[in-house]
């Protein structure tokens, strides 16, 4: 057995999948416009603001200001978000179920505006499972600061040394391996739950 009592996954592209390209290769017909659009204006990096916690009304209003005739896609963003999110990581709610069924603490830790992760709760229920999700919009501060991972650890009282970290970002994964954590990069449910069978967490 490997001491591990807790296991802290991230959401995004863990839990679910989340691309803009899945929303707006419905309103690109050219493949090569939808990525300039996705490189030059609703761009990660401004995304990475309503993850921080700046509402979207505000954000968008900025960058509209900036490209006035992409308004309408700009806006789409926040109104058609979920199209974003075509569905579940395949495998992975049922081996998160798994995890709880034994007895392991389970947390998440999570880069999402607030009112995202609200609308998502409904959507995907497996989200209760976690005992405790800190959330970066309700923080404002985001991953890979070490300090998010502090105000889990905090709040839930986990030891980092006894808890597994969950992420598909590598520079996530690196930040939880200096405090302590144990690590997996995620690619797949399979993949994971090989990871977690070597480690005596699931047969």
């Amino acid at each position: 057995m490997s001491g591990i009592d807790t296991v802290v996954f991230d959401l995004g592209n863990v839990f679910f999948q989340w691309d803009p390209r899945y929303l707006y290769r419905q309103v690109f017909a050219d493949e090569a416009e939808m990525e300039h659009f996705l490189a030059h204006v609703c761009t990660l990096d401004w995304h990475l603001a309503h993850d921080y916690g700046v509402p979207f009304e505000q954000n968008a209003a900025r960058l509209k200001e900036h490209h006035p005739d992409r308004a309408d896609l700009i806006d789409m963003w926040r109104a058609r978000f979920h199209e974003m999110i075509p569905g579940r990581v395949p495998g992975m709610e049922p081996l998160v179920r798994s995890l709880k069924a034994r007895g392991l603490g389970l947390y998440g830790l999570t880069n999402m505006p607030t009112p995202i992760f609200a609308e998502l709760r409904l959507r995907f229920p497996e989200f209760d499972l976690l005992e405790e999700t800190v959330v970066s919009g309700d923080e404002g501060v985001v991953k890979p600061d070490p300090r998010i991972f502090e105000i889990l650890i905090e709040r839930t009282s986990l030891v980092p040394e006894r808890a597994l970290f969950i992420d598909d970002s590598r520079r996530n994964v690196d930040t939880a391996a200096k405090l302590g954590f144990h690590t997996h990069h995620f690619e797949s449910a399979g993949g994971l739950h090989a990871d977690l069978s070597a480690r005596g967490l699931v047969g």
